[in-house]
C-alpha cells in the first residue's frame, strides 16, 4: 500500500493478534451487570470495584512503558499479557472476596500491555514511519473493538457471563503467544540506552522539562480525554432525555468506528509530512466542535454531527500525538514518554463519568458548552506549541543557545 512501505514488517505481523486481542476485550463493558448480576454485589459494591479497577487500569498504563526502558519492551509485554490473560480465565472460578483483588490486578496488567505494546511499536519502527505505524495499529485495533461488544452480548446471553472473561483472557494470551512469535527478541529486547546521569527516571524527567512541546501536548490530551470520554457516559443520558433511545445511541457510536476505519490509514498518509502539533491542535478544536454541534439542536441531525466531528478530531489527533512523543522521546525514555502519553489519554476512563455526570446533573445546560471551551482552549494551547515551536527553530543557533557541530574532515 503506497505510504505504507516504511511501516515494518514486523508491525503488519503484530496487527492479527492487536486484532483478535481486541475483538476479545469485551469484558469491560460488561463488568458491571456482571458483578451487581451473577456475583450478587449491590451497585456500591460494584461501583466501588469497578472504581478501583479503573484506577489500575491507568497505573498500568503510566508505568507499563516505562518497565519496558529498563527490562525490555516486548519482555513486558509478554509478562503483561500474560498475567491478565490468566488472571480473566480464572477469575470466574474465584471466590467473590479473591474477585475484588485479581479483578484490579488484571485491569492493572491490560494498562500494562497498552503502554508496552505502544512503546514496542514505537521501537521496532523508524522515526519518520511512526504515524503510519500507528495508524495500522489503531486502524486494527478499532475494528477489533466494533466487532466486540456485539460479540460479547451473544456470549453472555448465549452462554454465561464467566464465559466473557474465559474468552477475553484467551484472546489476551493469544495476543502474548503471537507476539512471541513474530516480534524478534533480538531487535525489541535489546538493552536501553543508558540515561546521561545513570537513572532513568530521574533524567527522562529532566529532559520531559527540556521539551516544552511534549508537556504543553500532554495537558491538552488529558483535558480533552475528560470531554472525549463524554461519548460514553453522559451523552446517551443527553439523548435519551431528548427522546432518543438505546438503539439510536447504537447507532451513533457505531458511525464513530465506522468513519476512524475508513478515514484513519487515508489520513495517516495523506498528513505525514504535516507539523504533527499543528495536526494535533486541529483535532483537538474538532473534538470541540462537534460538542458545539450538540448547541444547534436536539435531534438526530445534531447527534450524528457531534460523533462525524468527534470522530475526525480523533483521527488527526490519537495517532500524530502518539507519534509525535515517540520521536521526541530520547532513546533510553522511549517507553517511559509512551507511558506518559498512554496514562493521559485514558485517564477520562475515570474522570469523565464522575466529572460529566456531576456537572449534568447540576446544570445541564453548562456541560457542552464547557466542552466546547475546554477542547478550544486546549487545540489552542498546542497549537500555541507549535508556533513556539517554529520561531525557536527559525532562530539562530547564537540566540536558541545551541552550538553548531564540529565538521568531520
Amino acid at each position: 500500500m503506497q505510504g505504507f512501505k516504511e511501516v515494518p514488517r514486523a508491525v503488519w505481523m503484530l496487527s492479527p493478534g492487536v486484532f483478535v486481542n481486541a475483538v476479545s476485550s469485551f469484558t469491560f463493558v460488561f463488568v458491571f451487570v456482571y458483578l451487581t448480576g451473577p456475583r450478587g454485589l449491590s451497585v456500591t459494591e460494584a461501583g466501588l470495584v469497578t472504581g478501583v479497577g479503573g484506577i489500575g487500569l491507568i497505573a498500568g498504563n503510566f508505568t507499563g512503558g516505562g518497565y519496558g526502558d529498563r527490562y525490555g519492551h516486548r519482555r513486558v509485554l509478554l509478562i503483561a499479557s500474560f498475567l491478565a490473560g490468566g488472571g480473566l480465565v480464572l477469575l470466574p472460578t474465584l471466590p467473590t472476596g479473591a474477585l475484588l483483588a485479581v479483578l484490579p490486578l488484571a485491569q492493572y496488567a491490560l494498562g500494562a500491555i497498552r503502554s508496552a505494546n505502544a512503546a514496542l511499536v514505537a521501537v521496532i519502527v523508524p522515526e519518520g514511519a511512526r504515524r503510519q505505524a500507528f495508524a495500522v495499529v489503531r486502524c486494527v485495533s478499532n475494528g477489533g473493538f466494533t466487532l466486540g461488544p456485539p460479540l460479547g452480548a451473544l456470549i453472555a446471553t448465549g452462554l454465561s457471563y464467566d464465559w466473557l472473561f474465559v474468552a477475553d483472557g484467551i484472546g489476551t494470551l493469544f495476543f502474548a503467544l503471537w507476539t512471541a512469535r513474530v516480534v524478534p527478541a533480538r531487535s525489541a529486547d535489546r538493552t536501553p540506552a543508558a540515561a546521561p546521569d545513570g537513572g532513568l527516571g530521574r533524567g527522562a524527567w529532566g529532559e520531559l522539562r527540556a521539551r516544552p512541546g511534549v508537556l504543553v501536548l500532554l495537558g491538552a490530551i488529558l483535558v480533552v480525554d475528560v470531554i472525549y470520554r463524554q461519548q460514553y457516559s453522559t451523552f446517551p443520558v443527553y439523548l435519551a432525555d431528548h427522546g432518543l433511545d438505546t438503539g439510536a445511541y447504537g447507532l451513533i457510536i457505531a458511525l464513530n468506528g465506522a468513519v476512524i476505519l475508513v478515514l484513519e490509514l487515508p489520513a495517516a498518509v495523506a498528513l505525514r509530512a504535516r507539523p504533527p502539533l499543528r495536526v494535533v491542535g486541529t483535532g483537538l478544536l474538532l473534538v470541540g466542535a462537534g460538542y458545539g454541534a450538540l448547541l444547534l439542536g436536539t435531534g438526530i441531525a445534531a447527534a450524528v454531527a457531534m460523533m462525524v466531528l468527534l470522530s475526525l478530531g480523533e483521527i488527526l489527533y490519537k495517532t500524530p500525538a502518539t507519534a509525535y512523543v515517540a520521536d521526541q522521546a530520547p532513546p533510553h525514555a522511549i517507553g517511559f514518554y509512551q507511558s506518559l502519553y498512554a496514562g493521559v489519554s485514558a485517564s477520562g476512563v475515570v474522570l469523565g463519568p464522575p466529572l460529566g455526570g456531576a456537572l449534568y446533573s447540576a446544570a445541564p445546560g453548562l456541560l457542552w458548552p464547557l466542552c466546547v471551551v475546554l477542547a478550544a482552549g486546549a487545540g489552542g494551547a498546542v497549537l500555541w506549541a507549535h508556533a513556539r515551536q517554529r520561531r525557536h527553530e527559525a532562530r539562530p543557533a547564537h540566540e536558541t543557545g545551541s552550538q553548531p557541530q564540529a565538521v568531520a574532515g
